[in-house]
């Protein structure tokens, strides 16, 4: 049985365009400058503050971040300005495309 030719494989065929979820008001968009452990990060987000952040759990096993991933923040209800989760995480052709759009103001 032939092997599989790798440059006939489904990574040579273009990027479709994917849907990028922008902020709603009480998000924000974030850095990740630290992994803390125990599903907990520090972030710097798009309003000046840095905060702790927790993957929730439908998260942590689906998603993997690491440093200087940019994120979306919804910071808590109580403690504002420490706390918050983290509810998405962009990849970078999403990046790019809310760099272009203006949405990257930090």
């Amino acid at each position: 049985m032939p092997k599989k030719d790798k440059k006939n494989s489904a990574d040579t065929r273009p990027q479709e365009i994917q849907r990028v979820r922008t902020p709603e008001e009480g998000e924000l968009l974030g850095e990740v400058i630290q992994l803390l452990g125990h599903e907990t990060l520090r972030v710097r987000c798009s309003d000046g503050k840095i905060r702790i952040c927790r993957i929730p759990g439908r998260m942590i096993k689906k998603t993997w971040i690491k440093e200087g991933d940019i994120v979306l923040v919804a910071p808590w209800d109580f403690q504002y300005e420490t706390r918050g989760d983290i509810i998405w995480r962009y990849t970078q052709g999403q990046v790019q495309w809310l760099e272009k759009k203006g949405y990257m103001n930090f």
